[in-house]
Protein backbone atom coordinates (compact mmCIF):
# COMPACT_ATOMS: atom_id res chain seq x y z
CA UNK A 1 0.00 0.00 0.00
CA UNK A 2 1.45 3.15 -0.95
CA UNK A 3 -1.49 5.94 -0.73
CA UNK A 4 -2.08 7.58 3.44
CA UNK A 5 -5.68 8.37 2.98
CA UNK A 6 -7.44 5.83 5.43
CA UNK A 7 -6.47 4.47 8.46
CA UNK A 8 -9.45 2.37 10.27
CA UNK A 9 -9.60 -1.13 9.19
CA UNK A 10 -13.09 -0.36 7.43
CA UNK A 11 -11.90 2.80 5.69
CA UNK A 12 -8.25 1.40 4.34
CA UNK A 13 -10.13 -1.79 2.92
CA UNK A 14 -12.86 0.61 0.97
CA UNK A 15 -10.23 2.65 -0.02
CA UNK A 16 -8.05 0.34 -1.58
CA UNK A 17 -10.54 -2.11 -2.50
CA UNK A 18 -11.66 0.11 -4.80
CA UNK A 19 -8.44 1.06 -6.50
CA UNK A 20 -6.81 -2.75 -6.52
CA UNK A 21 -8.09 -3.43 -10.21
CA UNK A 22 -5.74 -0.58 -11.47
CA UNK A 23 -3.25 0.01 -9.03
CA UNK A 24 0.20 -1.29 -10.48
CA UNK A 25 -1.27 0.30 -13.85
CA UNK A 26 -1.62 3.68 -11.47
CA UNK A 27 2.19 3.51 -11.10
CA UNK A 28 4.10 1.51 -13.36
CA UNK A 29 7.56 2.95 -12.47
CA UNK A 30 7.43 2.23 -8.92
CA UNK A 31 9.02 -1.26 -10.33
CA UNK A 32 12.99 -0.24 -9.57
CA UNK A 33 12.41 1.68 -6.15
CA UNK A 34 11.01 -1.76 -4.90
CA UNK A 35 13.52 -3.61 -6.10
CA UNK A 36 16.16 -1.29 -4.23
CA UNK A 37 13.72 -1.31 -1.18
CA UNK A 38 13.93 -5.16 -0.88
CA UNK A 39 17.72 -5.03 -1.79
CA UNK A 40 18.32 -3.18 1.78
CA UNK A 41 16.72 -5.72 3.75
CA UNK A 42 20.31 -7.62 2.89
CA UNK A 43 18.25 -11.15 3.21
CA UNK A 44 19.90 -14.52 2.70
CA UNK A 45 19.05 -17.53 1.26
CA UNK A 46 16.52 -19.69 3.34
CA UNK A 47 15.31 -16.18 5.52
CA UNK A 48 11.31 -16.03 6.37
CA UNK A 49 9.94 -12.60 5.14
CA UNK A 50 7.09 -11.36 5.29
CA UNK A 51 5.57 -8.12 3.00
CA UNK A 52 3.06 -6.53 5.59
CA UNK A 53 0.36 -5.09 3.67
CA UNK A 54 1.52 -6.53 0.61
CA UNK A 55 -1.24 -4.83 -1.46
CA UNK A 56 -1.19 -5.97 -5.06
CA UNK A 57 2.47 -7.78 -4.15
CA UNK A 58 4.88 -5.72 -6.07
CA UNK A 59 7.67 -6.85 -3.69
CA UNK A 60 7.19 -10.67 -3.80
CA UNK A 61 9.01 -11.68 -6.92
CA UNK A 62 11.84 -9.84 -5.55
CA UNK A 63 11.38 -11.14 -1.81
CA UNK A 64 11.66 -14.47 -3.40
CA UNK A 65 14.76 -14.09 -5.40
CA UNK A 66 16.41 -13.24 -2.33
CA UNK A 67 15.59 -16.02 0.50
CA UNK A 68 15.66 -18.59 -2.42
CA UNK A 69 13.66 -21.88 -2.77
CA UNK A 70 14.36 -22.84 1.16
CA UNK A 71 13.29 -19.41 2.31
CA UNK A 72 9.90 -18.50 3.25
CA UNK A 73 7.88 -16.05 2.00
CA UNK A 74 4.56 -14.36 3.21
CA UNK A 75 1.94 -11.49 2.14
CA UNK A 76 -0.22 -10.58 4.50
CA UNK A 77 -3.08 -7.77 3.34
CA UNK A 78 -6.70 -6.99 4.61
CA UNK A 79 -7.68 -6.15 1.42
CA UNK A 80 -9.44 -8.89 -0.04
CA UNK A 81 -8.88 -6.85 -3.37
CA UNK A 82 -5.65 -6.61 -3.29
CA UNK A 83 -4.86 -9.96 -2.92
CA UNK A 84 -6.65 -11.01 -5.42
CA UNK A 85 -5.21 -8.38 -7.79
CA UNK A 86 -1.57 -10.30 -6.51
CA UNK A 87 -3.32 -13.58 -7.24
CA UNK A 88 -4.53 -12.34 -11.44
CA UNK A 89 -0.55 -11.05 -10.96
CA UNK A 90 0.66 -14.83 -10.67
CA UNK A 91 2.14 -13.48 -7.15
CA UNK A 92 1.02 -16.35 -5.37
CA UNK A 93 3.64 -18.13 -6.74
CA UNK A 94 6.15 -16.16 -4.98
CA UNK A 95 4.60 -16.40 -1.60
CA UNK A 96 1.58 -17.58 0.60
CA UNK A 97 -0.71 -14.48 0.36
CA UNK A 98 -2.73 -14.34 4.05
CA UNK A 99 -6.04 -12.23 4.42
CA UNK A 100 -4.86 -10.56 7.56
CA UNK A 101 -4.48 -7.63 9.40
CA UNK A 102 -1.49 -6.64 10.35
CA UNK A 103 -2.45 -5.16 13.80
CA UNK A 104 -3.25 -8.61 14.44
CA UNK A 105 -0.87 -11.11 12.42
CA UNK A 106 -1.83 -15.43 12.70
CA UNK A 107 2.33 -15.53 13.25
CA UNK A 108 4.28 -16.90 16.03
CA UNK A 109 6.47 -15.33 18.38
CA UNK A 110 10.07 -14.40 16.99
CA UNK A 111 9.46 -16.49 13.35
CA UNK A 112 10.33 -14.27 11.14
CA UNK A 113 14.01 -12.93 10.00
CA UNK A 114 12.41 -9.97 8.04
CA UNK A 115 9.81 -7.51 7.17
CA UNK A 116 9.25 -5.39 4.38
CA UNK A 117 6.17 -2.90 4.74
CA UNK A 118 5.94 -0.64 2.03
CA UNK A 119 3.70 2.67 2.62
CA UNK A 120 1.91 0.67 5.72
CA UNK A 121 2.78 2.97 8.56
CA UNK A 122 0.44 5.80 8.23
CA UNK A 123 -2.38 3.34 7.76
CA UNK A 124 -2.29 1.85 10.63
CA UNK A 125 -4.83 3.09 13.49
CA UNK A 126 -2.55 2.47 16.31
CA UNK A 127 1.15 3.03 14.62
CA UNK A 128 3.12 2.17 17.64
CA UNK A 129 0.90 -1.02 18.36
CA UNK A 130 1.24 -2.01 14.65
CA UNK A 131 5.31 -1.66 15.29
CA UNK A 132 5.23 -3.80 18.20
CA UNK A 133 3.20 -6.32 16.70
CA UNK A 134 5.77 -6.58 13.94
CA UNK A 135 8.49 -7.01 16.32
CA UNK A 136 6.57 -9.26 18.27
CA UNK A 137 7.23 -12.01 15.13
CA UNK A 138 10.54 -11.41 14.38
CA UNK A 139 13.48 -12.63 15.93
CA UNK A 140 15.70 -10.49 18.30
CA UNK A 141 17.89 -9.16 15.61
CA UNK A 142 16.04 -9.55 13.02
CA UNK A 143 14.97 -6.59 10.15
CA UNK A 144 12.69 -4.17 9.10
CA UNK A 145 12.12 -2.02 6.15
CA UNK A 146 9.09 0.75 5.82
CA UNK A 147 9.27 1.90 2.53
CA UNK A 148 7.70 3.77 -0.11
CA UNK A 149 8.75 4.20 -3.97
CA UNK A 150 9.31 7.72 -3.84
CA UNK A 151 10.06 10.33 -0.57
CA UNK A 152 8.35 12.48 1.71
CA UNK A 153 8.54 15.95 -0.43
CA UNK A 154 7.66 14.32 -3.16
CA UNK A 155 4.45 12.48 -2.04
CA UNK A 156 3.35 15.40 -0.69
CA UNK A 157 3.60 17.11 -3.88
CA UNK A 158 1.65 14.57 -5.58
CA UNK A 159 -0.97 14.96 -3.15
CA UNK A 160 -0.53 19.16 -3.16
CA UNK A 161 -0.43 18.68 0.39
CA UNK A 162 2.99 20.57 2.77
CA UNK A 163 5.06 18.49 4.55
CA UNK A 164 4.40 19.47 8.26
CA UNK A 165 6.40 18.57 11.44
CA UNK A 166 4.35 16.15 13.01
CA UNK A 167 4.71 13.56 9.44
CA UNK A 168 5.45 10.26 11.41
CA UNK A 169 7.40 9.24 8.94
CA UNK A 170 9.89 11.81 9.62
CA UNK A 171 13.04 10.80 11.39
CA UNK A 172 12.70 13.04 14.81
CA UNK A 173 9.19 11.44 15.26
CA UNK A 174 10.03 7.70 13.56
CA UNK A 175 13.02 7.02 15.71
CA UNK A 176 11.20 7.26 19.01
CA UNK A 177 7.88 5.29 17.91
CA UNK A 178 10.19 2.50 16.77
CA UNK A 179 12.50 2.38 19.95
CA UNK A 180 8.92 1.88 22.08
CA UNK A 181 8.39 -0.68 20.02
CA UNK A 182 11.24 -2.64 20.14
CA UNK A 183 13.44 -1.74 16.70
CA UNK A 184 16.38 0.35 16.62
CA UNK A 185 16.34 2.55 13.25
CA UNK A 186 19.95 1.90 11.81
CA UNK A 187 18.94 3.59 8.47
CA UNK A 188 17.04 6.67 7.21
CA UNK A 189 16.76 7.94 3.53
CA UNK A 190 14.44 10.27 2.30
CA UNK A 191 15.30 11.78 -1.38
CA UNK A 192 12.96 12.22 -4.48
CA UNK A 193 13.47 8.63 -5.67
CA UNK A 194 12.43 6.55 -2.57
CA UNK A 195 11.89 6.40 1.29
CA UNK A 196 13.59 4.02 3.42
CA UNK A 197 13.84 3.95 7.40
CA UNK A 198 15.90 0.47 8.08
CA UNK A 199 15.57 -1.31 11.76
CA UNK A 200 16.73 -3.73 14.01
CA UNK A 201 15.00 -5.92 16.09
CA UNK A 202 15.66 -5.22 19.45
CA UNK A 203 17.20 -7.91 22.05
Amino acid sequence: MTDDNAREPHDVRAFFGARAANWDAKFPEDAPAFAKGVAELGLQEGDRVLDAGCGTGRALPGLREAVGARGTVLGADLTPEMLQTAVRAGHERCAALLLADVMRLPLRDAVLDAVFAAGLITHLADPAAGMAELARVVRPGGRLALFHPIGRAALAARKGRPLTPDDLRAEPNLRPLLADSGWDLVRYVDEDSRYLALAVRQG
